[in-house]
């Protein structure tokens, strides 16, 4: 039981956030319309009346390559003891 309640929070969450951020549109088109309910000998019947229409847009999601060219940096390790002077002399030009 606990874990429908978790599931219908987390899709009413889900839609709260489509609309809120514009993903997911929701209009209204028609109101609805009860029936006309009357009593006869035979029982009660129930004519005309009809459900709320609603006009639903959501967004797209447009997924794609592209090549692209990226310059990537090198980097040199020395092992201690090589260009020491040099790196003492960057140091110090700081």
């Amino acid at each position: 039981m606990r874990a429908i309640i978790f599931i219908l929070i987390i899709a009413v969450v889900i839609i709260v956030v489509a609309i809120a951020s514009g993903f997911l549109d929701i209009n209204q088109i028609r109101g609805a319309k009860v029936p006309q309910v009357s009593t006869t000998g035979n029982g009660i019947t129930a004519t005309g009346g009809h459900a709320p229409a609603f006009d639903v847009e959501t967004g797209s999601v447009k997924v794609g390559t592209t090549q692209t060219t990226v310059n990537v940096p090198t980097v040199t390790v020395q092992k201690p003891g090589q260009n020491q002077s040099a790196a003492a002399a960057n140091n110090a030009a700081q």
